[in-house]
C-alpha cells in the first residue's frame, strides 16, 4: 500500500473512524487487558509487540501513529522498534482499510492460473486498484506474493478464510455475500 493517503482513503477514514477512541493515543482497558493476557506467554512485555499491534488493530481497524506510540509506551519499548515490526508484517495496517481486506495471491502458480484477470475483474467490480479501498468503505484490495496454496490456484484470502480455485463468478458471489452481510449489519 502506498504510504500517501489518497483523497478516497481519507474519506473512508473519516467515515469509518468517527469514534474518537479509535484515533486516541491511549489504550483502552480492554486492549490493555488483552495485551497483558498475551504478555503472560512471553518473558517480558517488550516481546509482545506484534501481538499488541494485532490486538489494537482488531479493536481499531488499523494502527495510527498515536496508537503505535500508545502501545510503545505501554510496552516500554522504543516506538521506532515497534514501527519496524508494524511495517514488516503485511497484516498490520498503518493506514485505514476497508472492513474486508482482500489479499489476492500473485504467486507464479496463481499468475499461471489467471490471477491477473481476476485482479482486473475485482478492480472493475469494486472500482479500486490494489492498495485502495472501495467508496463504500467495505473492501480493500491488496496483492500478496504467495498465500502458500499453490495447488489450488488462483486463491485469495478474505478475513481469516482462504478461497481457492477461483473464477470470476466465484469472486462475484463472494463480493455479493460480503456486501449483503454488511448491509444486514447496518440495517440493525
Amino acid at each position: 500500500m502506498s504510504s500517501l493517503l489518497e483523497p478516497e482513503l481519507i474519506e473512508v477514514m473519516e467515515k469509518s473512524n468517527k469514534d474518537p477512541e479509535k484515533l486516541s493515543g491511549t489504550l483502552t482497558d480492554e486492549e490493555k487487558r488483552e495485551i497483558d493476557k498475551e504478555a503472560a506467554h512471553y518473558e517480558g512485555k517488550s516481546s509482545v509487540g506484534l501481538e499488541a499491534l494485532r490486538i489494537v488493530q482488531k479493536h481499531r481497524g488499523w494502527i495510527s501513529d498515536s496508537s503505535l506510540q500508545a502501545i510503545a509506551n505501554y510496552l516500554q519499548i522504543p516506538a521506532a522498534q515497534l514501527e519496524g515490526v508494524a511495517t514488516y508484517y503485511q497484516l498490520i495496517f498503518r493506514q485505514p482499510v476497508g472492513k474486508e481486506v482482500i489479499y489476492l495471491c500473485k504467486s507464479s502458480s496463481c499468475w499461471i492460473m489467471g490471477c491477473d484477470q481476476l485482479q482486473k475483474h475485482i478492480s472493475q467490480r469494486l472500482q479500486i486498484e490494489p492498495g485502495q479501498t472501495s467508496n463504500d468503505g467495505i473492501f480493500t484490495l491488496l496483492e500478496t506474493p504467495c498465500l502458500g496454496d499453490c495447488d489450488k490456484a488462483p486463491v485469495l484470502m478474505l478475513g481469516d478464510e482462504m478461497y481457492r480455485n477461483l473464477d470470476e463468478s466465484a469472486i462475484d458471489a463472494l463480493i455479493d455475500k460480503k456486501k449483503q452481510v454488511h448491509a444486514d449489519k447496518s440495517s440493525h
